[in-house]
């Protein structure tokens, strides 16, 4: 660490402080800033040239003097101390205490930015991890390893369905080798508590590290939160050998961040007025999601990010749905007819659904009792739209059976309580009480074995009785 203190700041705005150059300063290099009040703020090396040092600082730059601010380079990179007990814990973006608890004390620390991981190491994701929610258990499976977004849209509760994964997800048989990463950007102070106090309730809290980062807070620290909880949930998993899942709301804020920072780095703008590197940035952060060979933890992430305008082709959801494996739809239509979680079936999908299920990880007749419903919903919203367009008395009666399945199918299997969670047993029991509501012939995707085992004729005509 250098004691020497540099006093060259040109100018401090927008979270960046610009700085006239100081040999020897590299990109990523941990800054120490201390004001005209004696206040300490941190900050990294975001650019070294030959004309300016560029410093992003995590707790902004408001009131900040350039003629009396000294600057300190410590010649590290920007880490985290990190020990088991960083679960039960709430932290801000840089990894300090927002509990009221004292500070983690650890002689291990961490590079926030990661460790690169060759790719040739990492391992096929695979198994099942399940969430207890019916429309992603059965028809958009998690697996230990992936990447899986929630796509929703402003006063969506993709909140309240983020807190409902912490709560409920587990590794069937092999929960005490699983653990939770929450972060959370730009949140208001009432969501933060809600969630605090949500995992508190259910007594979840103690096997969750949380990372917050509120509206009120210096924007520029959504930079760091996510790269921070994820040292966190890497240290939990390739030291400590467990499996993390990792909950990030919400992306948009983070690049939102991003946009702010690129535009008063002059940086050239985009799509929307988005940084060009914005997709290489999204990467850097979801692709240390994964397993490692010769490692037993692995990380699995699921993001949440809020369409502009509901928006999917939106630059944020766009580039996310590149990188990432799949993504799960939230409706505003289905959250206007009172059905939660909101889940759209139609246009989620998880790529690596097909890896972690079946008669090794749920049950063996969970792949084709899958493309079974999707196949009748598929069907069941082409008779609606029908319909809609000559009159539900005018179909004919195979039609009115597909109306009621899709009503039936929405109700009682996409909807389902907020502190309800179903096992993938529940899950797949109610698929085939669905089916029931339709002829057998109906059912091609199914075999001879399944409709023998699971097809309930005495159901054909009866609602279904939700797990």
């Amino acid at each position: 660490m250098s004691g020497q203190e540099y006093r060259c700041v040109d100018a401090a705005r927008g979270g960046l402080m610009f700085m006239r150059p100081v040999p020897g300063v590299g990109l990523g290099e941990r800054v120490r800033i201390r004001d005209d009040q004696g206040r300490e703020r941190t900050g990294q090396v975001i650019r070294s040239a030959e004309d300016v040092i560029l410093v992003q600082v995590f707790e902004g730059t408001d009131h900040l003097n350039p003629e009396q601010t000294w600057v300190r380079f410590l010649n590290e990179p920007f880490t985290v101390p990190l020990s088991r007990e960083v679960l039960g814990r709430v932290f801000n973006g840089t990894g300090e205490p927002r509990d009221e608890r004292p500070p983690l004390l650890s002689r291990l620390r961490r590079n926030v930015n990661g460790a690169p991981v060759n790719p040739a190491a990492r391992a096929y994701p695979r198994e099942f991890i399940e969430t207890g929610m019916s429309a992603i258990d059965g028809l958009n499976s998690l697996v230990r390893g992936q990447k899986l977004p929630i796509f929703s849209g402003s006063g969506l509760p993709h909140n309240q369905l983020a807190a409902q994964i912490v709560r409920q997800a587990r590794l069937p048989g092999e929960e005490s080798d699983f653990a939770i990463v929450f972060a959370a950007m730009g949140m208001s102070y009432n969501e933060a508590r809600f969630f605090q106090e949500d995992f508190e309730a259910s007594g979840v809290l103690g096997n969750v590290a949380m990372f917050i980062n509120l509206a009120d807070d210096p924007a520029i620290e959504r930079l760091i939160l996510p790269r921070t909880a994820l040292t966190a949930a890497e240290y939990l998993a390739y030291d400590l050998d467990l499996h993390v899942l990792v909950v990030i709301t919400d992306m948009t804020q983070y690049a939102s961040a991003l946009r702010e920072v690129a535009t008063a780095k002059g940086d050239v703008p985009s799509r929307k007025g988005y940084p060009g590197y914005l997709y290489s940035d999204l990467a850097e952060i979801y692709e240390r999601a994964g397993r490692i060979k010769a490692r037993h933890g692995s990380i699995t992430m699921v993001p949440v990010v809020s369409m502009p305008s509901d928006d999917i082709t939106h630059p944020i959801p766009d580039l996310t749905g590149y990188i990432t494996e799949g993504q799960i739809v939230l409706s505003r239509e289905l959250n206007s007819q009172g059905i939660y979680p909101p889940i759209y079936i139609p246009p989620s999908l998880s790529r690596l659904m097909k890896d972690g299920i079946g008669k090794d990880f749920t049950r063996e007749d969970h792949p084709r009792v899958a493309s079974q419903i999707y196949a009748s919903y598929a069907r069941a919203l082409e008779v609606r739209n029908l319909a809609s367009i000559i009159g539900a008395e005018e179909l004919s009666g195979s039609d009115r059976e597909y109306l009621r399945f899709a009503d039936a199918f929405e109700q009682q299997f996409v909807g389902q309580a907020a502190d309800e969670g179903r096992s993938i047993g529940q899950t797949l029991d109610l698929c085939w009480q669905l089916l029931s509501l339709l002829p057998q012939q109906e059912l091609t995707r199914v075999s001879e074995a399944d409709l023998a085992a699971h097809y309930q004729a005495e159901a054909a005509g009866e609602a279904p009785v939700s797990a």
